[in-house]
């Protein structure tokens, strides 16, 4: 699985290299989430999966990157090209909205 750090993460917001998915729950986004990123909880993933192109590249980010980590080995298992966030939103400096 391919992993970037949060400060490669900030540096790359808003090209068109990768979108965000943040896959925490609705009440730790409520607390703020990386400007743009996409919002699927872990839990709806395999439900929603079908809202994410295969032909794009997502950054998974959760709160510490445990949950995030395993949406990325279940997406990469469907085909998609996938990328997880290193330490999480704990580990995020970077804005949030």
């Amino acid at each position: 699985m391919r992993q970037m750090t949060p400060t490669e993460v900030l540096n790359g917001l808003g090209s068109i290299e990768f979108e965000v998915v943040d896959v925490r729950e609705v009440s730790e986004v409520a607390e703020g989430k990386i400007p743009g990123a996409i919002h699927i909880p872990l839990g709806l993933l395999e439900f929603r999966m079908n809202e994410l192109d295969k032909n794009k590249t997502y950054v998974m980010v959760c709160r510490s990157g445990g949950r995030s980590s395993r949406a990325s080995q279940f997406l990469e298992y469907y085909g998609y090209n996938v990328i997880n966030m290193q330490g999480g939103m704990m580990a995020w400096t970077g804005p949030t909205e």
